[in-house]
């Protein structure tokens, strides 16, 4: 059914979603067949411009752009979707536990909730990024590891990126507990974890997927912003973020460098959003109707 209500832009957007993911997680059989390398230097290949072998060209240090951006987009789909799955998550919780348990839980969670919203985002988020993690008690071996970045950001964009989808369920939630068959239910003695498993959680799904996936988009948009600033994926793990930033001094030089991660960004965070509206759509059979 949901299918059926799905627009062509829909369509085109989980095509074009799709492609860049099997692009992205096919980055080493590229590496591979065309016999270049996204990490290692070759000062005598540097600026090349685009051919058979080098696709896109190389940048300043002469890797392969096209090799980078496709591990690039690993790296941003892998944090966007692992991040607004994990908030999800975390929101579900509090969005059900504040709608069933109403009175003084609800107005606990939902004040926290306010103030984790009132708090400047992204001033805090570079705060965050910048901690040393030496002084967290973290193990030499996982300081050294080059993900250690790709953790971090993971955890800090999720702790912050709950709160719409928790007001969300909660909402949808106080709904579905006005609905009559909720209190002949109770009024059967089921059970009120029985009732948040088979009425309330099923009814808030169709409202939570729209709410994820359209922040994924920001998701990527705030981890590539981390990243310009040198405080999300450090190097050698190429991001389209980081990609920004060993292009902005060589912008008058080498403009391509800039576009190509820059358009990725673009598409990528277009592509979600469109995607979700058109779920919302999808989802509400009203909207359809008209």
């Amino acid at each position: 059914m949901i299918q059926k209500r799905l627009n062509k832009t829909a369509r085109w957007m989980l095509f074009v979603l799709s492609a860049l993911a099997v692009l992205s997680f096919a980055a080493p059989i590229f590496e591979s067949i065309l016999k270049v390398s996204a990490t290692e230097v070759d000062i005598y290949g540097r600026f090349a411009t685009p051919s058979l072998k080098h696709w896109l060209g190389t940048d300043e240090l002469g890797r392969d752009v096209f090799v980078r951006l496709l591990y690039g987009g690993q790296i941003s789909l892998i944090v966007g979707m692992v991040t607004a799955l994990t908030a999800a998550v975390i929101g579900t919780v509090i969005g059900l536990v504040a709608g069933m348990g109403r009175g003084i839980t609800d107005t606990i969670l939902m004040r926290m909730t306010d103030g984790v919203i009132a708090l400047p985002l992204l001033p805090l988020l570079i705060i965050l990024a910048a901690v040393d993690l030496s002084k967290l008690g973290l193990s030499d071996q996982a300081l050294s590891s080059e993900y250690i970045s790709l953790i971090r950001i993971v955890l800090i964009l999720a702790l912050f990126g709950w709160t719409t989808v928790a007001r969300l369920v909660r909402a949808s939630t106080l709904s579905v507990l006005e609905n009559t068959y909720i209190t002949a239910a109770y009024a059967l003695g089921v059970r009120r974890w029985r009732i948040l498993l088979r009425h309330v959680l099923p009814n808030v799904t169709a409202p939570l997927i729209v709410a994820t996936t359209l922040s994924i988009g920001n998701v990527i948009l705030l981890e590539s912003v981390l990243s310009f600033l040198g405080l999300g994926i450090q190097p050698p793990v190429p991001s389209w973020g980081n990609m920004l930033t060993n292009a902005q001094d060589l912008i008058w030089d080498n403009p391509a460098l800039a576009v190509y991660p820059g358009l990725a960004i673009f598409i990528t965070v277009i592509a979600f959003n469109m995607l979700g509206d058109a779920l919302q759509d999808a989802f509400n059979p009203r909207e359809y109707q008209n």
